[in-house]
């Protein structure tokens, strides 16, 4: 084995240090996005996808470049490790990966003109003696316009730097927007056991119930009451795994106000200004900004 010295760099991740912490960022990789993209005297625009309804699989004519159209969605999925706030942006452009049209292509394009204008925007990890695990879900009850299958969305914090997140369709239809919401707070509460257990292994417990943020009573009730299993069958096994870890006391559903759901950005297109809002929440910012996450709880 060979000291290289401190990271400056990994996998085209560069590594900048400052008596804060730490600032990730893929300047490098995102302009090589633009250029393979033909954008790089485009307009940037201020959000990476419009606020209108999820565009369907059979939209105009099929694009002419499938294999182009795949190789820069694949680039952009790459490019959400340091950019979460475009996850859930590449999320519905991969959906349509295997046939490619025209609009798809467009809203691509939107992502990669959204990046342009954010090239300086990073995500900050600071340091931080607070070991809890706070985390937020959500979810687009029957967004998908092909399947009318659900969207979840879910970030998680440790202290106050954001270490994992997710924007993904579900994997069947949800009969109700709680049954959705619900799948959503068990995606997230298995991602939560699993953290936990890998602090455990580094010798840092979490000490403390992880918090989870929902924006759904309903969800919020069946995860400490688990009643009416008749007419929630098809949800019975996250039912019974949340409600097992809220009885140890090591998970504990809360309600936020939806004003404050910073998970909406991994589930729906959102304004300018709350993305700009739920990005700085996020730990997004430029080198010179503060590392502190500002996730709002009420």
């Amino acid at each position: 084995m060979k000291y290289l010295g401190l990271l400056s760099s990994f996998l085209r991740n560069s590594v900048t240090r400052n008596s804060k912490g730490l600032f990730l960022d893929q300047q490098v990789y995102a302009r090589d996005i633009i250029e393979r993209a033909d954008l790089v005297h485009c307009n940037p625009v201020s959000t990476p996808i419009d606020t209108l309804g999820k565009q369907s699989a059979l939209m105009d004519k099929p694009y002419s470049k499938p294999t182009h159209y795949r190789s820069l969605a694949g680039a952009l999925q790459y490019l959400t490790f340091t950019h979460p706030d475009i996850s859930y942006a590449v999320q519905q452009v991969c959906l349509h990966m295997h046939s490619p049209h025209e609009a798809h292509m467009l809203a691509l394009n939107r992502i990669i003109r959204y990046i342009k204008g954010t090239l300086p925007l990073g995500l900050h990890i600071s340091k931080n003696a607070s070991s809890s695990l706070i985390s937020y879900t959500d979810a687009d009850w029957a967004g998908c316009p092909d399947t009318r299958r659900s969207t979840s969305g879910y970030c998680v914090y440790l202290g106050h730097n954001l270490i994992s997140w997710s924007s993904k369709r579900q994997a069947i239809v949800s009969r109700s927007s709680a049954k959705a919401e619900y799948r959503g707070v068990a995606n997230v509460v298995a991602e939560t056991c699993w953290l936990r257990n890998l602090l455990l292994e580094l010798h840092s417990p979490i000490r403390h119930a992880t918090l989870v943020f929902c924006d759904n009573v309903s969800a919020i009730y069946l995860s400490s009451n688990p009643v009416q299993h008749q007419r929630t069958k098809h949800i019975e096994l996250d039912i019974h795994f949340v409600h097992e870890k809220v009885a140890r006391g090591q998970v504990r559903v809360l309600h936020v106000h939806t004003r404050f759901q910073i998970a909406d950005i991994f589930t729906e297109g959102l304004p300018c200004i709350l993305i700009e809002e739920f990005r700085n929440s996020l730990c997004i910012h430029d080198t010179n900004a503060s590392t502190e996450g500002e996730y709002k709880a009420t």
